[in-house]
This record gives C-alpha cells, structure tokens and sequence, in this order.
C-alpha cells in the first residue's frame, strides 16, 4: 500500500493526463478530496532539510538518521522536530540497511576417539563455590567418561596443577 502524499500524487497525474475528475480520482486511489487539494505550508523548509540530510549522508556514508539529526541539532543549531526530520528522511530513502555481523569462522573440533577399553578415557569437570567467610573455593571432579563413576575431588583451597593431578591420581588407581 502506498502512503498518502504517494496517492495523491497517482490522483493528480490521472486527473491531469488522463481528465478524470477529482472525485473520481479520489474514490479510485482511496484519499479524501481534503487530502488530494492539502498543501504542506512549509515545504520550502522541508526542501531545505531534505538538501541538508542528503548533502550529510553522501559526506558521512555511515551516519544513520540519529547521528545527522544530532549534527542538525547540536553542530548546525537547528531547532527541528526530529519526527518531521526523520519524516522527510524516510521520503528521501535515506535509510541504511543495518549489515548483519560476520560471524568468525570456528575450526572444527577434532572428532572424539572411542576406547579400545572399558574405563580408559577420562573427563575432568571444574567448578566453583564459596566458603562461610566469602572467599571463592575452586574444585574438580574427575570421572570416567560416559560411566558416572566419581573418582573423588581434586583440589583444595587453590586451583594449583599439581593439587588438580594429584586428585586424580588419589581417586583413580
């Protein structure tokens, strides 16, 4: 569906060219005869906005309506309506097409090897908690893969290598 101001524009070619009244020019297209004979009062200002905005996104590609509206109203002094100049922008077809982000392109993970034996791959799980007096307490628990056997915690209060291996070797013999 086209907006008014498109409407009566088609209404006056066909009752310029083609000598059909404004009535019936009117009833075809869907306007009032109010909205066929309306004159904007300051479209001379709405020119000079319309130069403006264009003449400020070839300059700056990437500015979108709120950064030259900003630049009309803080830089230049403008006192506009930011709805009449966002109005006269979408008319001018001013409108950037928002670009979607590039997604980054992720290796593909190295596929899981399955066990020659019964209980031979192992997975280790890391977590966090908090002790009575607020200091964060980091833990792990190491496990046989895909069986849910718990071998026992592994570590203490720091998060030290030596205190993660050394519980897997106290649980897993």
């Amino acid at each position: 569906m086209k907006r008014p101001a498109q409407r009566r524009e088609l209404a006056a070619q066909a009752v310029a060219h083609h000598g059909v009244s404004i009535a019936l020019a009117c009833r075809i297209f869907g306007i009032s005869e109010a909205c066929f004979r309306y004159r904007p009062r300051l479209a001379a200002e709405n020119d000079r906005i319309a130069a403006l905005l264009v003449g400020l996104t070839q300059a700056h590609r990437r500015w979108g309506f709120g950064l030259c509206f900003l630049y009309l109203r803080n830089v230049q002094g403008h006192v506009w309506n930011h709805k009449r100049v966002y109005r006269i922008y979408r008319e001018q077809e001013l409108n950037l097409r928002i670009k979607p982000r590039k997604r980054l392109v992720r290796e593909k993970p190295e596929k899981l090897s399955v066990p020659a034996l019964p209980n031979r791959v192992w997975s280790m799980d890391f977590m966090a908690d908090r002790l009575m007096d607020g200091r964060k307490h980091p833990a792990g628990d190491a496990g046989v893969f895909r069986r849910r056997w718990y071998c026992g915690p592994a570590g203490g209060l720091s998060s030290a290598r030596a205190g993660v291996h050394g519980g897997v070797d106290w649980g897993c013999h």
